[in-house]
This record gives C-alpha cells, structure tokens and sequence, in this order.
C-alpha cells in the first residue's frame, strides 16, 4: 500500500474535491515576468513568498487541493542558472513547504476547513524543453531517459512530504508509461492528467481510451483525465476516458481560452482575445456539473483561471455530498 492514501480514502468515501487555478499566469497578474525557460519556477528563485500567497488564496476560494510550483523545476532547468543537482531539488522542496504553509495558514483562520492536499507537479520532459511540446508530444526519449529525468525532482517533492503526484499536462504516452513506473518505484499515489489533440487523443495522437487502459493498470493512480485544454473538449474527452476503464476522472481546463505555443498569445474559444473575466468564470463553473456527471470527482481550473474562478467552481461542489 503506498505510504500515504489521502486522496484514495478520500475519494473512496465520495468525496468531490475542487483542485485549484492557475498559478503561473496568476504570478503574472501579480507584478511577476515568467518570459523565461523557468516560467513559475523562475518565483521559487526570485519571490517564494508569492508562491505561497497564491496558494492561500486559492485555499481561502475554497480548494482543496494545491498544487505546488514544480511544474517546470527540474535540475536540468536549473543547471541553466548555475544550481546544482542539489540546490536545484532544495528548491522542489521548498514548493512543498510553501504550500504546506499556506494550508497551515489557512487553518490556523478556518480550523474547520477541509481536506486539503498538496499535489506534487510533475510536469512532462516538454516543459522543460520551454517550446510547446507539452502541447505536441513530438519528442523522442527512451524510457530510461525519461526516468532519469523525472526521478530526481519525484523524488524531491516524496520526500517533502507532497500527499500525492499530480503528472500533469502529459502529451505523451511512452512518458507516461515510464511515469508510471517511477510511481510504483516511489510507492506514491497520483493522478495522471494528459493534454490533448482533440476529444479523442492525446497530443501525440495516442487515442485516449489507451492511455485509460495503461492507467487503469497501476492501482497508486487514483485518478485519470484532461488539463490545460479548451473548454469545449472537456466532455469527449472524459466520456472517452469514462469508456475505458475504472478509474476516477479529474479535470482542469482553461479558463476558455487557448493557446498558441508558436506566438504565446491567448485567445477565447470564439476567437477573440482575452475574453471578460466574468465571461470565463462562467464557462468554468457552469461546466463542472456535467463534468461530474461524466465521473469528475476532481475538478479546477489551469491556465488563465483565477482564484474568483476556483470560488465560482467551489460553489458547485455542495449539490454533490461527501467528506
């Protein structure tokens, strides 16, 4: 049995948890240039204590889970700014504790609130790579490297005491199998969240239904499904991954917008740019009804959402009863 099951116990005694929002492009509103290979893990150097406020602040809209700023900090990243292997991973680290002080923080004003985690970004070998991968799933490494690659920060954020993995925003599936077995090697629960082509595949064109079945195989994933993708792809995909096996479904799209990882800009899903925040708070919330329908159990926000977003989705949650 992995070492610490929080989240399986929770979502075994029907628990509907509301993960959190952006954290990157909610740095970026607050004064923060991410215009770096780094992006928010450039914060973990420069302003830590933002990290943290962020994290209380989605805390306070009512999330349960955060999920720390770890995404792209990797060694091989720092390396580009002189840190070494264990400089580097001092910093995972500390995006553990960061949000570990948030959530204390945040009860220390709510005693009663609860539960609340700490997922650990696992972002995929694209991100590191800075160049929109993450989106494509077009590079090539054998198994072997991408464990290597992924081992030391995994490792990092265990033994910072993270209370699961959450491998995020996967384009591809051979990552993803060498994923998995780094979670049995670290004996750590997680969720397994990919980017995708369309409502049908993942970004490497993998097709959904078998990257549900290579997870439904690994009993430390609790929960399998879609992030940082358009709103309107949401409920194909779950159903898609509903259909292929047993696993429970987690989701956290965009606010409704997407991006272009060619040009960097963001636009809304009718074209035009930078839509009204009141407009992308109702796309977020109104659609999580059908999501958890469709077997979302954990259901947030990624790029451009807010933590007026996360209240907004919070809300939602109480016509679904558990812990």
């Amino acid at each position: 049995m992995p070492r610490n099951t929080t989240l399986s116990r929770l979502l075994d005694a029907g628990a509907h948890l509301t993960a959190d929002g952006a954290l990157a492009t909610e740095l970026e509103a607050r004064g923060c240039s991410l215009d770096d290979p780094l992006w928010s893990a450039k914060v973990l150097l420069e302003r830590p204590q933002l990290i943290r406020d962020v994290h209380r602040d989605y805390f306070d809209a009512g999330a349960n889970v955060a999920t720390t700023a770890s995404y792209q900090a990797t060694p091989l990243g720092f390396a580009q700014r002189g840190l070494s292997e264990d400089a580097a991973l001092d910093l995972v680290a500390l995006s553990v504790r960061l949000a570990e002080e948030a959530r204390r923080e945040h009860l220390d004003r709510h005693p009663q609130a609860g539960p609340l985690l700490i997922a650990g970004s696992v972002g995929p070998y694209g991100a590191y790579l800075a160049d929109g991968s993450e989106y494509r799933g077009d590079y090539v490494l054998d198994a072997e490297a991408f464990k290597e690659f992924h081992r030391p920060r995994i490792g990092a954020l265990v033994e910072a005491g993270a209370d699961f993995l959450a491998c995020e925003t996967l384009p591809s599936f051979a990552e993803a199998e060498a994923l998995l077995a780094l979670t049995a090697e670290f004996d750590v629960e997680s969720w397994f969240s990919f980017s995708l082509q369309d409502g049908a595949h993942i970004s490497d064109g993998t097709p959904l239904a078998a990257v549900g079945e290579l997870c439904g195989s690994e009993p430390r994933v609790v929960a399998v499904g879609v992030n940082c993708v358009p709103l309107h792809l949401v409920p194909a995909a779950l159903a898609a991954l509903r259909g292929a096996g047993s696993k429970r479904l987690v989701t956290y799209p965009n606010s409704g917008e997407s991006y272009d990882a060619a040009t960097k800009t963001w636009a809304s899903e009718s074209g035009k740019a930078d839509p009204a925040a009141e407009a992308q708070t109702a796309g977020l919330a109104a659609g999580a009804g059908a999501w958890r329908e469709l077997g979302a159990r954990i259901v947030g926000g990624c790029c451009r959402t807010t933590p007026r977003d996360i209240a907004a989705l919070a809300t939602t949650r109480a016509a679904y009863p558990g812990p």
